[in-house]
């Protein structure tokens, strides 16, 4: 045997006898912090370094890869004929056509080799609204129970399929409008066999509860929200399990009956990014925007009713702190170590923040050649990753003292997708290709 094949043998080994630990099974991951419990991961990479495969793609989407085992899966969305694909203005990119037929494919690799294993077609046809060019129409990530995968293409359907890729079932869960035609992004959420589906638009906004292994509608409670495009989170914390979502007002919901627990108003503001959580705190906020926003809430678990703060009020029973301008954009907080890490959408600059008061550790600090962060960062042995949208991925020291490392780049395409963490490997989504990094 040679040592290549003894090598992929005792990896793929390995990967069989894993825990659900060492899986990456929704977006950013098992307890949706973009954290990992892996020991042994690569320091360095490039094109030409660590990188074990890469699988090129036709077609769009933004949709995060998931492992379970040793499989990978992500989404995409590909025309049927690629030649009606208008041309990009100035070098951009091009519309996504609503007036033709597109394939939206669920497809599932290799986590060794990064060979298809299988692709599907979920939906055949004419896409159901339009969607900004910088959108697609396979933007949510996918979620799985290592039974089952899930797969949500906005106001186009919910669809279920075994590991193997058998269609389990699917559900229309119908068609709404988005605020300025910019499509959906928001990523189904699974947790003791219930699959949350939060469907926020300019119509009828409402938070659905089905079952995962038939497709059946448990309940539903209707929202007082428009368009938001953020992924509602489990938050387990000492006094009970919590549904929470984001939108103009947070949200916390029974995830048994979909009841109101508390709701806190987060001063206007775009959602995109999702909560974060340590223990019995919860970290969240919205994009600044015309109407408000920017300010990052630390609330501590066990509050009812309206928690919204007083006019001129930073902090009351249960919103311990409050910090306007805080940087907080598209990607989603990071808690690590006690600290709140946020990545800027634009500039390229870091921002940090004790977790327990909400006091600056240091204020938004330029990462020197970055410019904009839309994937999530992430954290491992003591290290804050920062992955900028043209593939540099910036290494900060995690503590109280920012702090350059190391730059890691994989050139040559747009990154917007967070980056999954399993099985001794880092799998990154681009706009052109897959990448396994190992």
């Amino acid at each position: 045997m040679t040592n290549l094949k003894l090598l992929a043998l005792t990896f793929a080994l390995a990967i069989s006898s894993a825990t659900t630990t060492n899986n990456w099974p929704g977006f950013r991951g098992a307890t949706s912090n973009q954290l990992t419990s892996e020991q042994k991961l690569p320091n360095e990479w490039s094109n030409t370094q660590n990188l074990s495969w890469k699988y090129d793609l036709n077609g769009r989407g933004w949709s995060c890869p998931i492992v379970w085992g040793n499989k990978v899966f992500f989404t995409n969305a590909i025309l049927e004929d690629p030649s009606v694909l208008p041309s990009a203005p100035g070098g951009g990119r091009s519309e996504n056509p609503s007036d033709v037929v597109y394939n939206f494919e669920v497809i599932c690799l290799d986590l060794i080799s990064g060979k298809e294993i299988w692709k599907k077609i979920a939906y055949h046809g004419l896409p159901k609204y339009k969607t900004h060019r910088d959108n697609n129409y396979a933007p949510e990530t996918m979620v799985t129970d290592g039974k089952n995968v899930f797969a949500y293409f906005g106001m186009t359907g919910v669809y279920c399929f075994d590991m193997e890729g058998n269609k389990v079932w699917e559900k229309d869960l119908g068609n709404y409008p988005m605020q300025s035609g910019w499509g959906t992004s928001t990523s189904p959420l699974l947790y003791n066999n219930v699959l949350y589906m939060l469907i926020d638009n300019e119509e009828k906004s409402f938070l659905a509860a089905l079952d995962s292994k038939t497709g059946k509608e448990l309940w539903r409670v209707d929202r007082d929200e428009k368009s938001t495009w953020g992924t509602p989170i489990i938050w387990k914390n000492s006094v009970r399990t919590e549904l929470v979502t984001q939108g103009k007002k947070a949200r916390s919901y029974n995830p048994e009956n979909g009841k109101l627990n508390w709701e806190l108003d987060l001063k206007g503001g775009r959602t995109i990014s999702s909560p974060v959580t340590d223990a019995d705190m919860l970290f969240m906020g919205n994009e600044k925007r015309s109407d408000g926003g920017g300010t990052l809430f630390g609330i501590k678990a066990g509050a009812s009713g309206d928690i919204s703060l007083a006019e001129g009020k930073s902090s009351n029973d249960f919103v311990v702190w409050s910090v306007p301008e805080s940087g907080i954009a598209m990607a989603s907080p990071l808690f690590y170590e006690g600290l709140i890490y946020l990545a800027d959408r634009n500039q390229g600059k870091l921002y940090c923040y004790h977790a327990s008061s909400g006091a600056v550790v240091y204020p938004g600090t330029k990462i020197t050649g970055a410019k904009a962060f839309w994937a999530s960062p992430w954290a491992y042995n003591g290290k804050i990753y920062c992955l900028e949208e043209k593939g540099t991925t910036h290494v900060i020291q995690a503590g109280r003292t920012f702090k350059e490392l190391e730059k890691n780049s994989l050139a040559n395409d747009i990154f917007w997708a967070s980056t999954a963490i399993a099985n001794g490997s880092y799998v990154f989504r681009g706009e052109k290709a897959i990448y396994c990094i190992r």
